[in-house]
């Protein structure tokens, strides 16, 4: 007959048996993800681009500081730092590095990393720039925005055209360092020709070359002038839209920010809106999302802003049609 075991001594073998069994470890928390972003810029500049990718970050879920930490890098308007800041990202095993609005800085992320996640934002086509096998399937671990900018230079100078329907002669602001400018130049160039306009050709890669450029057009016969829709251009706007003042050139640039710093007029996407757009890509990808997966994001929407003070300034008068088509109007 077996023992009849007491009260105690089943609380005491219940006991045992629970210290015995071993206890469940706690879920172990996820390490907070790193990300790279990279810009063109110097420090300090166009913070508002940076603020626009830090809200497409959170649309997606991400606050800095937060559940992620970005480490920035900036190439000082000089192109020839790219390579150079993105090995060194590359070599930090991030979660992803996001390039916006520089077609050497997505070429210089694509050769530093093959297995990093890569955000893209540049103005011509990844496909070209063989960064991306197809837009609808990228293929590989770079994905992003396009702006495709080559359809909208025709664009530019013809509504510059418009503006300054006497000048027979029209300049190129260009900078051979931004890959993208082969493509913007045949554009231009043809455009040019189907208008019956001759041409100039600046190169500019420094500051002093820009200011050197605008007199030697002028001497050349130009009377208007297409400003490249290249990152260190952008940055240097301030100067640009100064020289064409000072010079008489009617100017038309790619961003809403030249006529804001002084130009003529713009005719392209809106940076910020893109900037937000890739910080969600990024967010997308620390979700899980692949790159090869996602397909490429292609700007849709296009924005024209004159600034009627310097078309004063010009001596020109905006021509009703262009002033109705207009999305905004400075001055």
């Amino acid at each position: 007959m077996p023992a009849t075991i007491g009260r105690r001594e089943l609380i005491a073998a219940v006991g045992g048996a629970v210290v015995a069994w071993p206890l469940t470890a706690p879920a172990q928390q996820q390490p907070i993800p790193v990300i790279g972003v990279v810009l063109l810029a110097k420090r300090g500049e166009n913070t508002h681009f940076e603020d626009a990718f830090r809200q497409g970050l959170t649309q997606a879920g991400y606050v800095e500081n937060k559940n992620v930490v970005i480490e920035w890098r900036w190439a000082e308007g000089r192109n020839e730092r790219l390579p150079g800041i993105l090995a060194e990202l590359a070599g930090r095993r991030l979660a992803a590095i996001a390039v916006p609005g520089s077609t050497a800085a997505a070429l210089a992320a694509k050769a530093a990393t093959q297995t990093i996640p890569i955000v893209f934002m540049i103005g011509g086509d990844p496909v070209e720039f063989g960064l991306v096998a197809s837009l609808a399937h990228p293929g590989g671990n770079l994905t992003g925005v396009a702006m495709l900018e080559v359809p909208v230079v025709a664009r530019r100078l013809d509504l510059l055209h418009q503006l300054a329907p006497t000048a027979a002669t029209i300049a190129l602001l260009t900078n051979p360092a931004n890959p993208f400018e082969k493509a913007e130049r045949r554009v231009v160039e043809a455009a040019a020709l189907s208008l019956g306009l001759q041409l100039h050709v600046a190169e500019a890669t420094l500051q002093d070359e820009i200011d050197a450029s605008f007199p030697d057009l002028v001497a050349l016969g130009a009377r208007a002038i297409v400003i490249g829709a290249d990152g260190f251009y952008f940055n240097q706007r301030r100067q640009i839209a100064a020289l064409a003042v000072r010079y008489a050139l009617p100017s038309v640039a790619a961003w809403r920010e030249y006529p804001a710093a002084g130009g003529l007029i713009s005719y392209g996407t809106n940076p910020a809106d893109l900037y937000r757009l890739v910080g969600i890509y990024v967010g997308r990808i620390l979700r899980g999302e692949k790159p090869a997966d996602t397909p490429v994001q292609q700007a849709t929407k296009f924005e024209l802003v004159v600034n009627l003070k310097t078309a004063k300034a010009l001596g020109l008068t905006i021509p009703d049609k262009l002033l109705a088509l207009a999305d905004e109007v400075i001055g």
